[in-house]
């Protein structure tokens, strides 16, 4: 078989190992340049091996603001709710629309596919969310809004619970005198993990990266805003900077870290996923494989 041949398993190898570099160089540009001065970085452009080595950039991130620990503190707080919240709701979602008994089964799933296709718009959802359940300027605003339900999760919850959890698991525990909460807590959500750990490392990922929640949502406390909106004030107040040296206001260009700051701002902003996603590497793989076999 072409599987068994020497020269095929060397050919996959090499075409695996070009994959894997193909995604460490990025990676490793990315972090070169966050510690290459400011004037090699404009002089010679970017470098995998950098000419000099300085961490102007850093100080000077550390330097614009005294919020990033906080920043970082939020985060951490906004996605743990967040991701928590979520799994409970996709899980509590999903279960019964895995259940052929549910009544009116299909009318639900089709209002869960229908949010998928359309929504009410930006304005519509900032009124409803500001008015209704006035949530500005509350650590709510930076975790409900356009992420605390995702129909795309509920799907993937329901298909591998239909696919991966049998019947007469469920029927056994009935016999047994569980009722529908408990066999959903004993039974399903143990045989469930490989799917939660690829639900929320998906949700981690964009509770963490968001940042139009911050800039819609929360105006004056902004003690609740995470680290990509810290990023973001710091970015503007490099541009106000710049502007300051197109207007001919005695400031050294080359002394402002306009292009080295957003690499380190880039590493600071994605080190925590590269931390995290190893953990749930092996759930990941897993949930997504068995979570798509069927709909």
């Amino acid at each position: 078989m072409i599987t068994n041949n020497k020269a095929f398993i060397v050919v996959q190898y090499v075409f695996v190992f070009l994959l894997i570099v193909a995604c460490i160089i990025p990676f490793w540009l990315l972090i070169a340049s966050s510690f290459t001065p400011e004037s090699v970085l404009l002089d010679s452009g970017y470098s995998l091996i950098p000419k000099q080595i300085t961490f102007d950039t850093y100080r000077y991130l550390a330097a614009v603001s005294d919020g990033v620990a906080r920043a970082y503190l939020m985060s951490v707080i906004i996605a743990a709710i967040g991701v928590t919240t979520s799994l409970v709701m996709t899980t509590f979602y999903a279960y019964p629309l895995s259940r052929k008994d549910l009544p009116g089964r299909n009318i639900i799933s089709f209002f869960l596919f229908f949010t998928m296709l359309f929504n009410g718009g930006l304005v519509p959802t900032y009124i409803v969310y500001t008015r209704l359940l006035n949530i500005k300027d509350t650590l709510w605003g930076m975790i409900i809004p356009s992420m605390l339900m995702n129909a795309f999760h509920v799907i993937m919850m329901r298909t591998y619970i239909t696919s991966n959890i049998s019947d007469e698991i469920i029927e056994a525990g009935r016999i047994d005198g569980a009722s529908e909460l408990t066999c959903l807590i004993r039974i399903v959500i143990p045989l469930c993990k490989p799917i939660m750990g690829t639900l929320g490392l998906m949700t981690f990922i964009a509770y963490w990266n968001n940042w139009t929640n911050g800039v819609y949502y929360i105006q004056k406390r902004t003690d609740l805003l995470g680290i990509q909106n810290y990023m973001k004030r710091v970015l503007d107040s490099i541009t106000v900077l710049q502007q300051q040296v197109s207007k001919g206001i005695n400031v050294d260009a080359s002394q402002i870290p306009s292009v080295g700051i957003r690499m380190a701002l880039a590493v600071v902003g994605v080190l925590p996923v590269l931390i995290v996603y190893p953990f749930f590497q092996k759930s990941f793989v897993k949930g997504v494989t068995l979570g798509s076999v069927k709909g």
